[in-house]
C-alpha cells in the first residue's frame, strides 16, 4: 500500500507559544519573568520529550485494582503505569504546587505556577486531576485549618522532593447526587481515637492520594450544607494499611483514563475537622475555586495542543494538489480555533493574575468581586470550548482523527470532563448568578469590561469586536434587569445563556484590550485579527424575547404548552 500520511510534530511547546508569551511580557514585571523563563521553557520542552514520549508509550495503560494478595488478604492495592509515577515526581520537582505557595514571584507566582500547569497539561495523562485537588486542599488547609495541621500537611502538599510530597484526594460526590453535596449521608462520630467516618463515596478521583478533603455529618448535627463538617482523612496509617477504607472498584470512564476513580466506602475511617464540626460545604469553597482555576486552565492547555497539532499537520497534508495550509477554507477554520484558544486563554489567565493578587493581599475590593464572578464563568466557558475545539481538532485530521492509536481521539475523550468536572454548565451558571446577587459584580463586571474596551478607542481596527462587547454587555444587564422582574424562573431558565454570554463578553474584553497593546508595543496584528474573528462567531447567546421557563417545560418535558 502506497497511503501514507505524515504525523505532526511539535516543538518546545514555551517557545513556540506566541499567545503565552506575549502574555507574559505583559503582564510580569521583567526580573520576575526573567527568573520564570528557565522553568518554563524546560518544561516546554519536556512536554514534547520525555513526558509527551511517556505518554504515548502508555496509551492503553489503565489503572488495576489489587483487591486480594496471594494469602487471602484484603489489600484494595492501585496499581498505576510507569508514566503515571513519572508525571508524578516530574510535578514535585517542577513546583507545579510548591511554585504557588513559595511564593517567590510575589503576586505573579500564580501566573508562574499556572504557566508550568498548561505546558504540562497536555503531556501528562491528566495527572492534572489529582494535582488541582492537591492545589486545592492546600489551599483550603492555609486559610481554614489550625496552625498544627496547616504546618503539617501544607508542607508536604508543597514538596518539591519526591520521597517526602503528599497528594490529595476530593471526596465529595456520594450516591444520592454530586452537585448536591449538601445531601452527603456519610456519618461522623467522635470516639476515644478521634473522629471517625462511615459512608460510601460513589466518586472518588485520584484514590491513589495520600490524604483526602471529605464531608461528613456529626452525629446529631442538622441537615444540609450547615450540618456537615469539612474533614481531612490521611489514606494510610504508618504501616502502609489504608485508613478503614474499602475499594470496590475504579469506574470505566469514557476518558481520564490513567486516572484512578474509585467507589469507596469509608468504614470507621480516622479523620480530622478542618474548620469546626459545621458549614462543611462553606469551607470546601476555597478548594473549589482553586480547582475551577485548574480546569479553565487545562480547558485552554487542551485547545492549545489540538490547535499546535492541526496547524502543524496542515503544513505535511498535501491533497487537492496543495498542503491543508494552502486551502483558503481549511485556514478559515484554523483561524475560528485560534481565534476561541486566544479569548479562552485571556480569560483563563485574567482569573489567575487575580488569584495571585488576593493571595498576595494586595487585590482591590473591586477585583475581588470581579474574582468572585470570575471563577466560575471562566470555568464553563472554557469547558465548552475545549470540547468543542477538541471535536474540531480530529475533523481537521480527516479519518486520522477517529483513530486510536494516532492518539488524537484521547483528546476529545479527555476534553468532555472539562465540563462536567467541579460543577457543570448548569450549576456554574446558577453560582455566577449568586456572585451577581451577591458580591453585587455585576456593576463591577460592567466597568471592567468598558474600561478595557476603552484601552482600544482610538484604534480602528478594534473598533468591530469593541461594539460587539459592549453590545453583549448591555443586553445582560437589560436581559437580567427584565427577567428578574418577570420572576426567579424565568432568571434561572435562562441562566446558561447569561453566563455564557458574560463569559465570553470578558473575553472578548480582555482580548481586545491585548490586541490594542500588542498593536502598539510589538506591531502584532494578530491578536486584533482574534478579537474580529471571536466576536464575528458570536458573543451574545441571550435571546431578545426570552420566555424560557415557559419553553422548557413545553419541550423538554413534553407538556402541553
Amino acid at each position: 500500500m502506497d497511503f501514507v500520511q505524515t504525523p505532526p510534530v511539535l516543538g518546545n511547546q514555551f517557545e513556540d507559544d506566541r499567545v503565552l508569551q506575549s502574555f507574559l511580557r505583559r503582564r510580569v514585571p521583567k526580573d520576575a519573568l526573567a527568573a520564570m523563563v528557565p522553568s518554563l521553557a524546560r518544561m516546554g520542552g519536556r512536554a514534547v520529550g520525555d513526558l509527551g514520549a511517556a505518554a504515548a508509550a502508555a496509551r492503553g495503560e489503565d489503572p488495576v485494582l489489587v483487591q486480594w494478595d496471594p494469602w487471602g488478604n484484603r489489600v484494595d492495592e492501585i496499581v498505576v503505569p510507569e508514566a503515571w509515577k513519572l508525571f508524578a515526581r516530574t510535578a514535585v520537582e517542577e513546583g507545579l504546587i510548591g511554585t504557588a505557595y513559595e511564593r517567590a514571584s510575589g503576586e505573579y507566582s500564580r501566573l508562574h505556577q499556572f504557566a508550568l500547569v498548561y505546558l504540562f497539561a497536555p503531556s501528562s495523562k491528566v495527572y492534572t486531576c489529582p494535582l488541582a485537588m492537591t492545589d486545592g486542599c492546600a489551599k483550603t488547609l492555609e486559610v481554614a485549618a489550625e496552625a498544627g495541621l496547616r504546618e503539617r500537611v501544607l508542607s508536604r502538599l508543597a514538596s518539591r522532593d519526591p520521597a517526602r510530597a503528599w497528594t490529595s484526594g476530593q471526596w465529595m460526590t456520594e450516591r444520592i447526587g454530586g452537585s448536591d453535596v449538601g445531601l452527603s449521608e456519610t456519618v461522623a462520630r467522635e470516639t476515644a481515637e478521634g473522629w471517625r467516618l462511615w459512608g460510601t463515596k460513589w466518586f472518588t478521583s485520584a484514590i491513589t492520594a495520600d490524604v483526602a478533603l471529605t464531608l461528613g455529618r456529626p452525629e446529631g448535627a442538622g441537615p444540609g450544607g450547615r450540618g456537615l463538617a469539612l474533614f481531612l482523612v490521611e489514606t494510610r496509617d504508618a504501616q502502609g494499611r489504608l485508613n478503614n477504607i474499602e475499594v470496590h472498584r475504579l469506574k470505566d470512564k469514557l476518558g481520564t483514563r490513567m486516572v484512578p476513580t474509585a467507589e469507596l466506602t469509608l468504614n470507621g475511617t480516622l479523620a480530622i475537622p478542618v474548620a469546626g464540626l459545621t458549614d462543611g460545604v462553606r469551607n470546601i469553597t476555597p478548594m473549589l475555586n482553586i480547582t475551577r482555576t485548574w480546569n479553565a486552565v487545562c480547558s485552554v492547555a487542551s485547545l492549545r495542543r489540538g490547535l499546535a497539532l492541526a496547524r502543524d499537520f496542515a503544513g505535511r497534508r498535501f491533497a487537492f494538489g496543495a498542503t491543508l495550509d494552502r486551502k483558503p477554507l481549511h485556514v478559515d477554520t484554523l483561524a475560528g480555533m485560534q481565534a476561541e484558544y486566544e479569548a479562552a486563554f485571556h480569560l483563563a489567565f485574567h482569573g489567575v493574575a487575580l488569584l495571585g493578587r488576593e493571595e498576595t493581599g494586595v487585590i482591590t475590593e473591586e477585583e475581588a468581586a470581579l474574582l468572585r464572578l470570575l471563577q466560575p464563568l471562566a470555568k464553563l466557558t472554557t469547558g465548552r470550548q475545549a470540547v468543542a475545539g477538541a471535536s474540531e481538532t480530529l475533523e481537521a485530521f480527516g479519518g486520522a482523527g477517529y483513530i486510536e492509536d494516532t492518539g488524537l481521539p484521547e483528546i476529545l475523550r479527555d476534553a468532555q470532563v472539562l465540563s462536567i468536572w467541579e460543577g457543570t454548565t448548569n450549576v456554574l451558571a446558577l453560582d455566577a448568578l449568586r456572585a451577581v446577587a451577591r458580591a453585587e459584580a455585576l456593576p463591577v463586571f460592567g466597568r471592567e469590561v468598558r474600561r478595557r474596551i476603552g484601552a482600544a478607542a482610538g484604534e480602528p481596527t478594534l473598533r468591530a469586536p469593541s461594539t460587539a462587547a459592549c453590545a453583549a454587555l448591555e443586553h445582560a444587564e437589560e436581559w437580567l434587569a427584565a427577567a428578574s422582574r418577570r420572576g426567579g424562573e424565568q432568571v434561572e431558565a435562562g441562566a446558561r445563556r447569561f453566563a455564557l454570554t458574560l463569559g465570553r463578553t470578558f473575553a472578548l474584553a480582555l482580548l481586545v484590550d491585548h490586541a490594542a497593546w500588542a498593536l502598539a508595543e510589538a506591531r502584532d496584528a494578530r491578536p486584533a485579527a482574534a478579537a474580529r474573528r471571536f466576536a464575528r462567531a458570536g458573543v451574545d447567546l441571550l435571546w431578545a424575547e426570552d420566555d424560557s421557563a415557559g419553553d422548557g417545560a413545553a419541550l423538554a418535558l413534553d407538556r402541553p404548552g
